[in-house]
């Protein structure tokens, strides 16, 4: 798009490093025989595996008076250690029993994530080099029109943000890119004096009407942003949950009569509430637990003890699906949201990040950093933790000047319960 002014900028797992600021860790190394090259990296890979250095090779190949000189990885050096003594004694050993001269040298403690960052760490170690590959769909370049819509819904989140008063709070929409179809969307409900309806409602929503030069417009009332595309009025942003979650008590009200209280009610957290009281209205069932439980079987584990595993069973022909095709929604209940992503205004905190996480979110789209209390990208980068069973893209809409909003065929439809 020649015109566009918002950007869309990835947040990769791990915080990108200067090509020649790379963290670095010591080794201990030894120049070889090359004819021992092969019997010494076996035994070395069992007796010393570099496990947390997969993207070091063990050996270095070099040149000198024309011919060729192989160096390899003993061990990783010990903190405060760099004698000899303080190798391990297996590779103490092999390096006495074949005569070797160890050293001390460095390797980069990170693969590298660009070509720039490898060509620099080879300079001290030849390193294995592999361009990211993702494996959620759609983390890697936008068309024009994955742009536009993406544009829309963050507009749309950002006029729900300034919404109902002068003081801003963090919004989030929950969005099934498969269908252009908002499931839930919601503000901070520290306090709130709305309820819950009752009945399930949908209504057509326009996410496409452009928000004004310098600002989301809301009615009478736009959001103004300053030329780093962050809001103007810092103090304005005091009363959004993720930015100041030991905040709440102020925002006590002072009579609680009609009115709704919980500090935990962050935007995502009553976004993901609304997304499920949708799910249960739309596909309504008469059965107990027990009975629901009942359509998997129970196989028993050959190991005593153990927990009994559970087999999916596939439906009889007289089952029915939860809900009406024709309706327009989905025949089968899905399973929390997965697939669907989300748009904040504030990058969510840490709370609100994971439980975005077991929802199984596939992608995570917010417009202002969040410099207290971050968990995607400022403080803390939860995506990029691999002991957690699940793992988003995340992203960042950069907002500057008018956004580059164009015509959406289709438009949206807003589904489920409203903000609180």
């Amino acid at each position: 798009m020649n015109n566009c002014k918002w950007e869309i900028i990835y947040v990769p797992p791990k915080p990108p490093f200067s090509p020649i600021q790379q963290p670095t860790v010591d080794v201990f190394a030894s120049d070889i025989d090359p004819k021992i090259a092969n019997i010494l990296v076996r035994m070395l890979n069992q007796i010393a595996p570099m496990e947390n250095f997969r993207h070091v090779k063990r050996v270095r190949r070099s040149c000198s008076d024309g011919k060729t000189k192989l160096s390899v990885i003993l061990c990783v050096v010990g903190e405060n250690e760099t004698e000899m003594g303080s190798m391990p004694k297996d590779v103490l050993e092999l390096t006495n029993s074949n005569q070797l001269n160890p050293f001390v040298t460095q390797v980069c403690k990170y693969a590298a994530t660009t070509k720039e960052e490898w060509e620099e760490q080879c300079k001290l170690w030849p390193t294995s080099f592999h361009p990211p590959t993702y494996n959620i769909e759609g983390i890697t370049g936008f068309g024009e029109e994955d742009s536009k819509l993406v544009f829309n819904y963050m507009s749309f989140a950002l006029k729900l943000a300034r919404s109902g008063s002068s003081q801003l709070a963090n919004s989030a929409v929950i969005v099934d890119p498969s269908a252009n179809q908002v499931i839930a969307s919601a503000r901070d409900g520290i306090s709130s004096w709305l309820t819950c309806p009752d009945d399930y409602k949908v209504q057509s929503v326009d996410v496409e009407e452009p928000p004004s030069r310098h600002g989301v417009t809301n009615g009478s009332s736009s959001l103004k942003l300053n030329t780093d595309g962050l809001p103007a009025d810092s103090t304005s942003c005091s009363g959004v949950s993720c930015l100041n979650p030991w905040h709440w008590p102020q925002q006590h009200p002072q009579s609680s009569v009609s009115c709704f209280w919980h500090p935990l009610r962050h935007a995502a957290m009553v976004a993901i509430e609304n997304s499920a009281s949708r799910d249960r209205l739309l596909f309504p069932s008469t059965e107990n637990i027990d009975e629901r439980f009942g359509r998997y079987e129970s196989v028993e584990n050959s190991v005593v003890g153990s927990p009994a595993k559970r087999q999916r069973r596939s439906p009889s022909n007289g089952e029915r699906s939860e809900a009406d095709p024709a309706e327009g929604f989905k025949s089968e209940r899905p399973y929390l949201c997965t697939g669907y992503d989300v748009y904040l205004a504030w990058e969510p905190c840490a709370m609100c990040a994971m439980s975005l996480l077991h929802q199984r979110i596939r992608r995570i789209f917010y417009a202002f950093p969040n410099p207290s209390t971050g968990a995607l990208g400022s403080v803390y980068r939860l995506q990029g933790e691999k002991s957690l069973n699940h793992h988003y893209a995340v992203f960042r809409v950069v907002l500057r000047d008018e956004p580059p909003l164009g015509r959406v065929e289709d438009s949206a439809t807003i589904s489920g319960t409203n903000d609180l």
